[in-house]
């Protein structure tokens, strides 16, 4: 398994991470049911198998499944003694950010989360001026953080815009989260260059990103233009975030040992990386 640290942060992390999204929401993507014995035991024991190759980092979020997901990841983490490295969210609208952490933990039966981080989708000036402001959930974290609920704090967002950077900018953050793929290429635009993914490099924080496969967007596109295509654009996909050396870790969301077992020999076969500024090149 390939490993990096994760920003500033001195924490040594799998650039493959488990999305936690798949594992606890009612059929994303496809049809599946935390609550199902026969697929929560799939995944179980994707989890478990991600463990057994070197896979750490963990991700998953109260609004997955309002708690099913932690719950599975408690269930299938429990016991286990392989270092690995645990990030849960609160959402924007957090008001008592303790009390979320804490039902995360029992969920999750942990007395300690390695990354907790505001699970946002689009930021705008006034929520990040409440998040920023004295008494705000940002302040509450860092509480948290110097008590020793969670090492590290982050925040997760789909957006290029400025209020995004204002939290980027704040110096407050470890890590942040953000949604960078084939098909949204927005927060890396190497031909500028310019982007929320270069400003969280000049920053330090770690980056992890989400939808690595595009969340099946390029493969219902492909299928639309040439029904007949059966080409598995997976390995692809991956790869290309992974050719990113200023992505630390790619999550991507697993519900059987078989999907694991493909990526982590996705991830473990370099040969597939690309020069990412060669294929921006527009002239020879």
């Amino acid at each position: 398994m390939e490993y990096i640290q994760l920003g500033n942060t001195r924490a040594r992390v799998s650039r493959l991470g488990f999305g936690g999204a798949p594992a606890g929401l009612t059929n994303y993507l496809d049809a599946y049911s935390p609550v199902n014995t026969e697929q929560r035991n799939l995944t179980i024991a994707a989890i478990q198998r991600a463990v057994e190759l070197g896979v750490t980092f963990f991700d998953t979020a109260p609004a997955y499944g309002q708690g099913a997901g932690e719950e599975l990841y408690g269930e299938a983490l429990a016991g286990v003694i392989t270092p690995i490295f645990l990030a849960t969210k609160a959402s924007p609208r957090t008001e008592n950010v303790r009390a979320s952490l804490e039902a995360s933990l029992t969920r999750l039966g942990r007395e300690q989360v390695d990354l907790f981080q505001i699970h946002g989708t689009t930021y705008d000036n006034e929520t990040v001026d409440a998040m920023l402001a004295p008494g705000g959930m940002l302040e509450q974290m860092e509480a948290l953080k110097a008590e020793g609920l969670t090492r590290f704090i982050g925040f997760t967002t789909e957006d290029n815009n400025p209020p995004i950077y204002r939290l980027m900018e704040s110096g407050r953050f470890d890590v942040v989260q953000m949604c960078y793929n084939f098909a949204f290429q927005h927060p890396y635009d190497a031909a500028r260059p310019a982007g929320s993914l270069m400003e969280a490099a000049a920053q330090g924080l770690g980056v992890i990103t989400m939808r690595a496969l595009t969340a099946g967007l390029l493969q219902k596109w492909v299928q639309l233009v040439n029904p007949a295509n059966t080409f598995d654009y997976s390995p692809a996909l991956l790869q290309y975030v992974l050719s990113n050396p200023m992505v630390h870790v790619a999550l991507v969301g697993m519900r059987t040992p078989e999907e694991v077992e493909k990526n982590v020999a996705i991830v473990n076969d370099l040969s597939g990386r690309i020069d990412l500024i060669q294929l921006n090149r527009k002239f020879l």
